[in-house]
């Protein structure tokens, strides 16, 4: 079996024209099991690698470069038998009323009424994990603006995404202790919502910061700094290889 991290884009909000709003995609043999994220860039991304539509998304916060894609999937499955109902949004219980307001409040979801924003979707919401295509996803809450409103995501024994967030030493102690690959947000400079690659190297042990894959910068530029200080950087498109999950397993229906 093999288990691979697909970039959509790596560029925080500002730089998501040229880098690509951030997001990924979980594969399995290269197949398409997980999209992280969903912003308007990400999704014209996964479309054009994939040559379908995601049918499922894990929403890790509501900031609209992660989420704005959402409408327009909304648009293509309700509109498509196939897909209305079908599309799976795992989101935390914390993010679930932001993402309603953002996304699902306006009155009239198509112009000719009688639709839900989400009779599109199949909503589940999760709170410490779930389970998906067999496997158990983990679910740790990060530090991006308010207490829970932004979420982490771990396949055990592979990958850690932190999503948007300040240093998580003691959340990474305890989700990235198997020897996965961290996925992390990260600039050349942090502010008071984002890490800087200064906040990481104070915070994070040296064995940890050699399996950090740092997204969410500013620029190339910038990526090209984080790399000169020793680090890697992950760029749209790329594939990053991970080791077999240990999840706990289940069999599928």
């Amino acid at each position: 079996m093999s288990w691979s991290l697909r970039l959509l884009g790596v560029g925080n909000s500002q730089a998501a024209a040229t880098l690509g709003s951030a997001a990924a995609v979980i594969e399995h043999n290269r197949q398409p099991q997980l999209m992280i994220d969903c912003g308007q860039e990400a999704l014209s991304a996964y479309v054009e690698q994939y040559g379908a539509w995601p049918e499922a998304v894990f929403v890790t916060h509501v900031h609209m470069d992660h989420v704005a894609g959402l409408e327009r999937l909304f648009y293509k499955a309700y509109f498509d038998p196939a897909l209305r109902g079908k599309v799976k949004l795992y989101v935390p219980v914390g993010v679930l009323p932001h993402l309603h307001k953002r996304l699902a409040e306006y009155p009239q979801a198509i112009a000719e009424g009688g639709a839900n924003w989400w009779d599109a979707f199949h909503c589940i919401p999760v709170t410490d994990g779930f389970w998906h295509r067999g496997r158990q996803y983990e679910v740790f809450p990060v530090r991006h603006h308010l207490p829970d409103t932004a979420f982490g995501l771990r396949l055990r024994g592979s990958v850690v995404w932190t999503g948007d967030t300040r240093p998580i030493p003691e959340m990474l102690a305890k989700f990235a202790n198997e020897g996965e690959v961290v996925a992390h947000d990260c600039a050349l400079h942090g502010n008071p919502s984002h890490s800087g690659i200064d906040d990481l190297e104070r915070e994070y042990p040296r064995d940890l910061l050699q399996r950090l894959r740092l997204y969410h910068y500013a620029s190339e530029a910038d990526g090209a700094a984080l790399e000169a200080r020793g680090h890697r950087i992950v760029r749209a498109g790329e594939v990053v290889p991970l080791a077999d999950t240990t999840a706990t397993t289940a069999p599928l229906p």
